[in-house]
């Protein structure tokens, strides 16, 4: 198992009583997703040349996300992470704001019907008209008739629902990206009740903490696969390159990377790490937030991504702020494609460019048992992440994964002390 978004998965097992190798050919924690420190060391890996700037303080005060996510705080990941334990291990804080881009500026993205009132987001009409959509998603319950005013969530679409409301272009922008966190416009044409049950999760998300429904572990995401870590093995041992060692197992999962001839190129990511000296203008001086640009906003067609942590994560020196814009390529021309989200985050101090391949498995896996997961998206959360985990718990066990089920098994291991 490589220490990626993979270890989440290793540590179900563990729950399942499965005993777990973990293998990794990094000397630190993490794949893809690691957090890279000191900053000499991330200079070195975007061949950057020179000693580090004094401005940027010192090296160690750094650890850079290669691949920035939030949590949601009701969301899939947590409820993992939960079941696992794992959080006995990580210390999280949550992001101050969460906004939307609409015509070169960017709003605070109204979730509440409170919010929905006062935002500048829309007209005095339109603000009504939506909030009477959100009190029909917060009482909308499947499972009762009289809470659906006429809607089938199993057959009426998402584009329905809107028409119901008279929703205009915009306010469904940044219903379907800043709320549903849909990536694409795919979704208007399906079913409702996904982008209902999408809207509330960013809801009751947002409703635990107050500024926004994410969070975000001190010291960066490299803590995760620690934390996991050191919940599946309590005596690490190092092998030596030189070291002839096979060790035998009924099922193997790893990233694509691993094995290349199992796995199919299905587009590119573009990540742009910027070192600022400032908070994000027109935020209000927070120290973290998310902004969504909606595809149709920058005649896209996909959204275009903005998060930003800072020094009080303890990841960065102090008065420092780490941005990192990111989207689907669509063009020869990447980085002119996050080019609206760069110019909300000038001046940069510094950026680091990326362009990483984005893959996914040529097969289900259940006639090899080796299981191969997706590349990390351009999203900045960890829901469609968490999607990936339960579709290779799927293919590994042959059943859904049932978080009630798994929440139940972690009580019998635990007992009381899984509180």
């Amino acid at each position: 198992v490589s220490l990626d978004h993979e270890c989440i998965l290793s540590g179900i097992m563990s729950v399942k009583g499965k005993k777990v190798l973990h293998m990794d050919r990094n000397s630190y924690y993490g794949a893809e997703s690691a957090s890279i420190t000191p900053l000499d060391d991330l200079f070195k890996r975007f061949n950057i040349p020179g000693e580090l700037p004094a401005s940027m303080g010192k090296g160690r005060d750094w650890n850079v996300d290669l691949i920035p996510k939030f949590l949601m705080a009701n969301g899939q990941l947590v409820r993992m992470l939960l079941i696992t334990q794992v959080t006995r291990y990580l210390d999280f804080k949550v992001i101050e704001g969460s906004y939307v881009y609409k015509g070169g500026k960017i709003y605070k993205v109204p979730s509440t019907e409170t919010e929905a009132l006062s935002s500048s987001l829309m007209g005095l009409f339109e603000k009504r008209r939506f909030r009477k959509f959100l009190i029909f998603v917060a009482n909308f319950d499947e499972n009762d008739p009289k809470t659906m005013e006429g809607v089938d969530p199993k057959t009426t679409t998402m584009r329905a629902i809107f028409q119901k409301f008279s929703l205009g272009q915009e306010v469904i922008d940044f219903t379907g990206h800043s709320l549903a966190l849909y990536r694409t416009d795919d979704y208007l044409d399906k079913p409702c009740l996904d982008a209902i049950n999408r809207i509330k999760l960013y809801s009751e998300s947002l409703a635990r903490y107050g500024k926004s429904p994410y969070l975000y572990p001190l010291y960066g995401l490299g803590e995760l696969p620690q934390g996991f870590a050191r919940y599946d093995s309590c005596s690490p041992c190092i092998i030596l390159p030189s070291a002839k060692i096979i060790a035998k197992c009924k099922q193997l999962i790893c990233d694509p990377s691993y094995l290349m001839d199992r796995a199919k190129k299905v587009g590119q990511v573009i990540r742009v790490i910027c070192i600022l000296s400032h908070p994000i203008a027109n935020t209000g001086d927070i120290n973290s937030c998310q902004i969504i640009i909606p595809q149709n906003q920058v005649n896209r067609k996909h959204d275009i991504y903005v998060c930003m942590i800072s020094f009080a994560h303890n990841v960065a020196a102090a008065g420092k702020y780490i941005a990192i814009a990111s989207t689907t390529v669509e063009t020869n021309d990447p980085e002119k494609e996050v080019k609206p989200a760069l110019d909300l985050l000038e001046p940069i101090e510094q950026k680091f460019v990326s362009i990483s391949d984005l893959y996914e498995p040529t097969d289900l896996g259940t006639e090899s048992q080796i299981f191969i997961s997706r590349s990390y998206d351009a999203t900045t959360h960890f829901e469609t992440t968490c999607d990936d985990i339960k579709d290779i718990y799927r293919r590994m066990t042959g059943s859904d994964f049932d978080f009630a089920e798994m929440e139940r098994k972690k009580q019998d291991i635990f007992g009381d002390a899984a509180e």
